[in-house]
Order: structure tokens, then sequence, then C-alpha cells
């Protein structure tokens, strides 16, 4: 199959090219802004029919999950606008869509892990405008797969292990949220989720969470990287009183993998797969 991927050269964009090797039986067109502009029902369509798409995976998306607040127009433009146009482009040339979207569509107030049936409730704006993105997309009618995922990680990219790392050179104490308890993604994991879903096919609108297997807060999530990566730093508990964000949190987030994990797909702890990516960031320091 021809697989184009939007947002290319993001954390999951370089990921699914991580891991494309793995899947020789499909050819894989990376692209990002600017030629690919998921708003612009025109250009997508170009793109689609001079690569005779069979799957597109949307990766491109609007994650500045603060800045949001104040540019709630892009952040609708890019998640809710963009989401709908390739709806209705993947429906269009019978196109099959893989769209990823986000724990925030949920306020965290439950405390029990969230399944697909669990009644959304965003809090943020990046919330509302990514569960805008999904509802445009069910609505379409295409042959569309919706994957909710959260804290995502990985080698690429800015993220939350990156800068723990970072910041542990030049610090010797650290405080961190430690009443938002979730569970984090390792990109490339996400991305191998993502090939069994195509690879096993699918029809009509589907819901799907993936996130790795396992429940931690920010604070562990730290002290944990921190620990494994030989680092002396002490991490402090923090609330989320003190530290303020512009955006609305959920204080809980742990995704329930049950269906996804049906549909034949592996979930690995998400320690392991921290471990994972300590040894591909020593790799690539290494290079350096």
């Amino acid at each position: 199959m021809n697989i184009l991927v939007t947002g290319g050269r993001g954390q999951l964009g370089c990921s699914i090219n991580k891991i494309a090797a793995n899947h020789p039986q499909h050819n894989f067109i990376f692209t990002d802004m600017p030629e690919a502009d998921i708003t612009n029902h025109d250009c997508m369509a170009q793109l689609i029919v001079e690569n005779k798409v069979n799957v597109l995976i949307n990766c491109a998306a609007y994650t500045a999950v603060d800045k949001a607040e104040d540019e709630e127009e892009l952040a609708r433009k890019i998640n809710a606008d963009g989401a709908a146009e390739l709806g209705e482009v993947c429906k269009e040339h019978k196109v099959k869509l893989v769209h990823i979207s986000t724990d925030y569509v949920f306020d965290g107030t439950t405390i029990d892990p969230i399944n697909e049936r669990v009644k959304t409730n965003p809090q943020s704006t990046y919330g509302r405008t990514k569960l805008a993105g999904e509802q445009h997309i069910k609505e379409s009618g295409a042959d569309a797969v919706i994957v909710r995922t959260a804290w995502l990680y990985s080698e690429f990219g800015n993220n939350f292990v990156k800068t723990m790392l970072r910041l542990a050179e030049t610090r010797d104490e650290l405080g961190v949220v430690a009443d938002q308890y979730g569970t984090p993604t390792y990109a490339p994991d996400l991305a191998e989720a993502i090939m069994k879903l195509i690879d096993k096919g699918f029809r009509g609108f589907k819901i799907y969470h993936y996130s790795n297997e396992g429940e931690t807060s920010w604070w562990e999530f730290a002290d944990t990287i921190f620990q494994l990566a030989g680092k002396a730093i002490t991490v402090k508990p923090l609330t989320t009183d003190q530290y303020p964000a512009k955006a609305h949190r959920p204080a809980f987030s742990v995704l329930d993998k049950s269906k996804i994990k049906e549909a034949g797909v592996f979930v690995p702890e998400w320690e392991d797969s921290l471990r994972v990516c300590l040894k591909e960031l020593n790799a690539l320091a290494q290079q350096d």
C-alpha cells in the first residue's frame, strides 16, 4: 500500500519513518508543511492522487497546549478544520484515514482507566479543538480510525524525557507535578500499533486508545528517567496548584487499552519502553 504521512517531521512522523523498514510491503510518503497543508483540500487531494495513496496517517496537529489558550483560532484551524478537510478528501478519494487524538478530550475526573465509551468533556482549548476534529472526521463518512494517546515522547523533537535530561545537566534539584496521573507513550510503540491497525484493515469509523502499559505520575516519571539515566538529581513532588499552567491538565488520564489489544496490538510496559528510548538517545549522543 501507499501510505501518506502528514506531520512527517514531528515526533510521531519521525517515529513512523524509523519503523518503516519493518514494513517493507508498504511504500511510505512522508510530508509536512508547506507541501502538505492539511487545511487545504486541493493541496491534499493533489498529494493523494499523485502518490496513489491508499492510507493517510495524520500526525499533523497544533500541540502547544498552553499557547493554544491564546491562539484558539490557529489551534482550531489545524486541529478541527484540518481534520475536517482530511475526512472529506479521504472520503472523496476512497482513502483510509488514521488520525491521532489525545487524552485531553476527557476532563480527568475519573478514577478508572478511560475506555473509548467514556463521555468526552475537554477542559482546554487544545482538548476542545482535538475533539472537534474527531467529530468532523466521523461526520465525513470516511473509513477512519482515531487513535487517542497521551504523554508522547521519543528521541525526536521536544518532549518531557529530553527536557528532563537537559535540565539534569545544569540542575541538582527539580520540582515536578505529582498529582497528575497517566501513562507515558513511546512514539515508536505507537507507530507500530498504527501499522498493526492498518495491516489488520478497517472499515467505517472506529476509536482506539493507546499508551504504554501501567500508571504513573509526572513526578515518578521524571524520577525514573533520572534513575535509569544515572543522573544524580533530587526530584521534589509538587501539586498542580504549585505549578500553575494556562491550560487545564487532566488529573487522571490513564487510558484503557483493552479494545486495541483485542485488535492484536501488543502494549509494552512504560518503564521498558523508557529504557529503549534512553538507549537510543545515548547512541545518538555518541554519534555527535
